[in-house]
């Protein structure tokens, strides 16, 4: 069933569909809770100081139990994905081509150096603990790229065995669990190490796995290191085509592999980002729009995030075993080891 919805969620584009609007009266309560968790904690963020985006999260996590069944889950689920993506690919609206030029290409050189020596990380240290090849890969290639949304297209195109729906569902566990405890611990890496918003961006954007609790994580701390952290993760997202490319030639001769002509696509919601700031580059944006559409963006997050927090259960965790969760942990550990040394050995030229 996770992977289904996964993979259902994916195929959705940034745009609603008809078949979104249809699905309208099912989706409805769960949104408004979620929309009803934002609400509030924008009211005490604004009061009371602190950051609106954990509050959400924590808030959500007190509610878990409505994710579990009922009529609030379709809507639960509706705004941990859908309104997510919209409000992401809104956020081209806060960044220009040349902001982007002026990060230089340290972060270019991170992404794809993290993408690649992690998932070979993964295959190294499953060896290690006796797992399978593949767990190794796809734990690796979700950690390194974008979390359970990467988990579910490399398991699409990778062959099937008795174990294979088992490993994917681990994984998403594993690694949604590992994003958002990473959201909460990062920003005090940040602080300790006294990093700058742009370094502090590149850093969230190359390490947290799942582009929910990037932005979560970014926006904590700044405007400039959300919009850093975002543009670096959406690169990560882009690595997810030739990973998944690669991983078609890998097994396309593989029995029991029945996706192997297939071809991935771009997530909608980075094709959205990427023309948002191409037209804002071009100044064809108004900026009474561009301050609309920011904070849509911004309560469309927030909504996210509330939706993220009500499915995180941490004790889901307890039953993925301790070989796959020290795979990933170390897998986490490896990419964070990676990219902070690009930035505090000056291999990042920010």
């Amino acid at each position: 069933m996770i992977i289904e919805r996964g993979k259902r969620a994916m195929r959705s584009p940034i745009i609603l569909s008809r078949a979104t609007v249809e699905r309208f009266p099912q989706v409805m309560p769960g949104v408004l809770i979620c929309i009803t968790i934002a609400l509030a904690t924008t009211f005490i963020a604004d009061h009371y100081g602190g950051p609106t985006l954990l509050y959400a999260l924590l808030f959500g996590m007190a509610l878990h139990f409505l994710s579990e069944e009922g009529r609030c889950v379709a809507g639960i689920e509706f705004s941990s994905r859908t309104i997510l993506r919209f409000g992401v690919a809104l956020l081209g609206v806060r960044i220009t081509v040349e902001q982007v030029t002026s990060l230089g290409i340290g972060p270019i050189v991170t992404v794809v150096a993290g993408v690649v020596l992690t998932i070979f990380a993964g295959v190294l240290l499953a060896k290690v603990l006796g797992l399978h090849r593949d767990m190794g890969l796809l734990t690796g290639g979700a950690v390194a790229i974008c979390g359970a949304s990467a988990a579910l297209a490399l398991s699409a195109v990778m062959p099937r065995g008795a174990n294979s729906e088992r490993n994917t569902i681990l994984t998403v566990v594993g690694v949604t669990t590992l994003s958002t405890a990473a959201m909460v611990l990062y920003p005090l890496i940040v602080s300790v190490l006294s990093l700058t918003d742009q370094q502090a961006g590149v850093f969230l954007g190359g390490t947290i796995h799942d582009v929910a609790q990037v932005v979560g994580a970014g926006y904590m701390i700044s405007e400039e290191t959300g919009d850093v952290a975002t543009f670096v993760k959406l690169m990560r997202v882009a690595m997810l085509v030739p990973v998944v490319m690669c991983f078609i030639l890998l097994y396309r001769n593989a029995e029991g592999s029945q996706n192997s002509g297939k071809i991935p696509r771009l997530p909608g919601f980075l094709v959205a980002f990427v023309v948002l700031v191409i037209i804002n580059s071009l100044g064809a944006i108004p900026a009474t729009v561009a301050d609309g559409m920011t904070d849509l963006s911004r309560w469309c997050l927030v909504t996210a995030i509330a939706g993220l927090g009500i499915k995180t259960s941490f004790q889901k965790l307890a039953v993925v075993g301790w070989k796959p969760v020290i795979l990933m942990v170390s897998e986490t550990l490896f990419l964070l080891g990676l990219v902070l040394s690009f930035i505090m050995f000056g291999l990042v030229s920010l």
